[in-house]
């Protein structure tokens, strides 16, 4: 499925795109009556925005992958070589997936990427559907988690513009590490390919 996605989060209208994936999350709710959903890809290409849409039209939870990003204590030379390597994924599984998985609240620190530390714990509430966002989400190693697996991609001006307006970014930093990352990412592990949906914004 490919479709266009509204990148403006504060209105919040869904665009005729998000359809098919409301569609395929309450065929998937009715059958299970609980489902799990992982939205990756890539920065600027609006997961954020999706996830928030989502959560606009269903009663789910939403986490965020950047509050799992290593702490930097954690980002040895043998870690960070690996693809996804910066995602702390074995802390997302343990503490955020797998007590929602098992119908649980999860309580986790998430991580401040301004301060390289944990901030104070936040609750996140069992819901029947839950949707993970962010790059990294859908890795290797948290796919069997999910019912359904999400890739967003933009072309890369239009995704380097989304960027520029963040408040407080440095964009080059996204140019020459943060997007390098990525693609290795995607690329290692077929992503792009592999997931069940796939939107153009």
């Amino acid at each position: 499925m490919n479709h266009n996605i509204s990148e403006n989060v504060s209105t919040l209208q869904p665009p005729a795109g998000l359809d098919e994936l409301l569609c395929a999350v309450r065929r998937l709710l009715d059958q299970k009556g609980h489902l799990a959903v992982a939205i990756d890809g890539r920065c600027g290409s609006g997961k954020t925005t999706a996830a928030a849409l989502l959560a606009q039209q269903l009663d789910c939870t939403v986490l965020h992958a950047d509050d799992f990003f290593l702490q930097p204590q954690q980002r040895t030379p043998q870690r960070m070589a690996q693809p996804g390597g910066n995602f702390d994924r074995e802390r997302f599984r343990a503490e955020a997936l797998a007590p929602l998985l098992e119908h649980r609240d999860a309580v986790y620190q998430p991580y401040d990427c301004h301060t390289g530390r944990l901030k104070p714990p936040v609750t996140a509430p069992w819901k029947p559907v839950i949707v993970a966002e962010g790059s990294y989400s859908c890795h290797p190693d948290l796919w069997p988690c999910y019912d359904l697996h999400v890739f967003v991609t933009a072309d890369l001006d239009t995704r380097l513009e989304r960027i520029a307006r963040r408040p407080g970014v440095n964009l080059e930093n996204f140019r020459t590490r943060w997007i390098p990352l990525e693609e290795a990412y995607f690329a290692a592990f077929d992503l792009e390919h592999r997931c069940e949906v796939i939107l153009h914004t």
